[in-house]
């Protein structure tokens, strides 16, 4: 009897053991639109949580419209998680020209976007639409007052810069998957930390005008959708802050409206297409260095295509030419870990270096 004692009474240290010495749970907080959740909006959620945390905070988001804009200051290891990518609508809208307009324009781009980031690594996000809707609710261009400008006034078009998500230096390591990204403008998708900025894309939608997807540093997107509604370009890349810095697309899709180039450069930059497809209507004309801008001063032109067609034919300029980029990597060599040179894989999670991030702005 005294031995089955002894026996149970070492089970139970043993089990309490465990228990203290096992790792905090991730902590998991609920958002829905109807009161049925833990907090009625995303923002409330997010503010809710500690700064940083050893694992992933989740932010479960029922399906429904959230009419907010969205800071994510200074957390680190948060996921936002929908319940559907088409059944959660972040949606704000707002031109970046408004904002700038504003009795916040000091801040700069800091609160443009409807998702805005900064000082925030390792962000994931998953099933959600994230839209700013500004340029689809406007009726036409219009003249607002502005104090930040000459005259007083500035013209705010319907179809110029608006932002869907911003990322500032501090918010690198950003994952996006099963996500759809919309803007009737430019910049849709704008990540910019040129020095730290690592961002990973998997089968998301992204649709605006003129750059809309346009990524500084390192940038990986594969079974990605565009959708393009100006003739300028559709993707651009600021590969300024080292020569390593790329933007990688694979398995991506390119269509839009009539005339629509495929992209351009303002700055040094580097680009891979790796068995991309283009819409027929898409125009003929290779990513290009655009007039303005300081332009490459180091390290040239570095455009790579390599399987990619065209429905209707192929262009010329599409050809293969991987084989001309430096160390001549194959297709199969494009991987995100390549993409991000061993300091992150964003398929595990590994980190093996810890990224410092100077702010810039565009």
């Amino acid at each position: 009897m005294k031995t089955t004692a002894l026996r149970l009474l070492g089970l139970l240290i043993l089990l309490l053991l465990g228990l203290c010495l096992r790792p905090a749970l991730a902590q998991t907080v609920t958002v829905a639109a109807d009161g049925s959740g833990d907090f009625r909006t995303i923002q409330e959620a997010i503010n809710s949580l500690p700064a940083t945390a050893d694992r992933p905070r989740t932010v479960r988001i029922n399906n429904g419209t959230y009419r907010e804009k969205v800071f994510i200051d200074g957390k680190a290891n948060l996921v936002l998680r929908g319940q559907s990518e088409r059944g959660v609508v972040l949606t704000y809208a707002q031109a970046r020209d408004q904002w700038l307009c504003g009795p916040d324009a000091k801040a700069g781009d800091w609160g443009v976007a409807t998702l805005n980031l900064r000082n925030s690594p390792d962000i994931t996000l998953e099933n959600l639409s994230i839209v700013n809707s500004y340029g689809f609710d406007a009726a036409g261009d219009v003249t607002i007052d502005c104090p930040t400008a000459a005259d007083g006034h500035k013209t705010v078009r319907k179809t110029g810069h608006q932002m869907a998500l911003r990322a500032l230096p501090g918010a690198t390591r950003i994952i996006a998957r099963h996500c759809t990204f919309q803007a009737l403008g430019g910049d849709t998708v704008s990540p910019w930390d040129t020095e730290a900025g690592a961002y990973y894309f998997k089968d998301c939608t992204m649709e605006g005008g003129v750059d809309f997807y346009c990524p500084r540093g390192w940038a990986y997107a594969e079974d990605c959708r565009f959708i393009c509604h100006n003739r300028e370009a559709a993707i651009w890349h600021d590969g300024s802050g080292s020569r390593d810095s790329k933007t990688v697309l694979r398995h991506c899709t390119f269509s839009g409206d009539d005339g629509f180039k495929l992209g351009r450069f303002h700055r040094e930059a580097q680009f891979y297409l790796i068995d991309c497809r283009f819409a027929k209507n898409m125009a003929d004309a290779d990513i290009y260095q655009a007039a303005s801008g300081p332009g490459p001063k180091q390290w040239g032109r570095r455009v790579y295509y390599a399987g990619c067609h065209r429905r209707g034919g192929n262009y010329a300029w599409m050809k293969d030419n991987l084989a001309t980029a430096e160390g001549s990597p194959k297709p199969k060599d494009l991987t995100p870990a390549w993409t991000f040179g061993g300091r992150w894989n964003p398929l595990t999670g590994l980190v093996t270096t810890a990224l410092a991030v100077p702010i810039k702005e565009k």
